[in-house]
């Protein structure tokens, strides 16, 4: 895409699946400038590039819900003092689809939706969706969010189980690409122990054999609790890599649960790519919109046990993981059991649809229509 653009992201934080993304778009646009509410990871592209709007200097800065009022009229404002512009791409997750860049026609507006606010739309997948400053305000949110996402032309979401989403709660059609997955990095960094900090290398050495695997943010709707449930049902220790505000209430599961769990906050990339290169299997039960992890997991030939709803349905066979329709512990159990059976090198072949490099093609071919 030629022409001067900017790139829009609802914040920019260290890990995250929608920062996987924006890194592909800053790649593919080298010359875009970077708009954000707040960025929380200045090295991820550099100071000069990006620009953040005035929550970043309030100090509502970083709290979500507290900023949800003020987010849609930033989003129509704070693209003026960057000047106009030819067109824009935007990776949204909550309101940065309501963004309104001068010099920008509605068919040169291209959304990637991970998708529509779940705060607000699906409170029953998300936890931070029942506060009660949230639950007050959604009948207006869904209201605004309707009238704008009715007007989006040129629109993108990561899987089928979104696109459904997108047609109940804005009313428009929308394209389906996949999210990508650098299957390189992965593989890479697996490969790549001893080149890891000393700290993160006695991290790796004194993890247990055979151990079930979880790892993303520590937030409710995850479900990294069901992980824990996993290890007492088969008798494997467990990992859990991450961090997040669920933090304290997983160490006091863990705890009071008999199995043995070892907590990993906030690893590198690379000790990830280990942690799930010697996991035995990766445990991965939220009802999400994609899921890249388990993908990164198929991607060094660790099997997973998903959720049988969501996106996992449409990224996870039968050939390669196990989809769970319950938690309970004898559901747990099999499923483990069946997973550790499974073939590595079959997992590796089904993680390479999703490479980063089919992700690219697909964006500029959608740009490009």
């Amino acid at each position: 895409m030629s022409g001067n653009g900017i790139i829009v992201h609802e914040w920019i934080e260290r890990v995250g699946g929608a920062e996987r993304v924006v890194d592909e778009f800053a790649d593919l646009h080298p010359d875009a400038d970077i708009l954000t509410l707040w960025n929380d990871h200045p090295q991820r592209y550099g100071p000069d590039r990006v620009h953040e709007t005035v929550l970043a200097r309030l100090p509502e800065r970083g709290r979500k819900v507290v900023s949800l009022p003020a987010m849609s009229a930033v989003w129509r404002t704070a693209p003026k003092r960057l000047g106009q512009r030819d067109w824009a791409l935007v990776s949204s997750h909550l309101f940065a689809h309501h963004v309104r860049v001068p010099g920008v026609a509605p068919e040169r507006l291209f959304v990637y939706a991970h998708t529509p606010a779940r705060y607000i739309w699906e409170s029953g997948l998300d936890d931070r969706g029942r506060s009660l400053p949230v639950r007050a305000c959604a009948p207006f949110f869904r209201w605004l969010d309707r009238r704008n996402g009715a007007t989006l032309q040129r629109l993108a979401v990561p899987s089928a189980f979104v696109r459904r989403r997108v047609e109940r709660t804005w009313g428009v059609e929308a394209e389906v690409i996949h999210p990508p997955v650098d299957l390189a990095r992965v593989r890479n960094g697996a490969r790549r122990s001893a080149d890891l900090d000393p700290r993160e290398q006695n991290v790796l050495a004194s993890l247990p054999q055979d151990f079930v695997l979880a790892a993303s943010r520590f937030v409710p709707y995850k479900r990294i609790d069901v992980a824990i449930t996993a290890g007492v049902a088969t008798g494997r220790p467990v990992v859990i890599a991450g961090c997040g505000p669920d933090e304290g209430r997983l160490r006091a599961l863990a705890a009071g649960s008999g199995a043995e769990v070892r907590f990993v906050i906030a690893p590198s990339d690379d000790l990830l790519a280990c942690l799930l290169d010697r996991a035995a299997v990766f445990v991965f039960p939220a009802v999400e919109d994609f899921g890249i992890v388990p993908i990164e997991a198929l991607a060094v030939g660790t099997p997973v046990v998903v959720a049988d709803q969501g996106g996992t349905r449409e990224s996870v066979s039968a050939r390669s993981g196990i989809r769970i329709p319950d938690h309970e512990p004898s559901t747990l159990r099999d499923a483990v059991a069946r997973a550790v059976r499974l073939d590595p090198a079959t997992c590796r072949r089904d993680a390479e649809f999703f490479d980063s490099a089919r992700f690219r093609s697909e964006i500029t071919a959608w740009m490009a229509a």
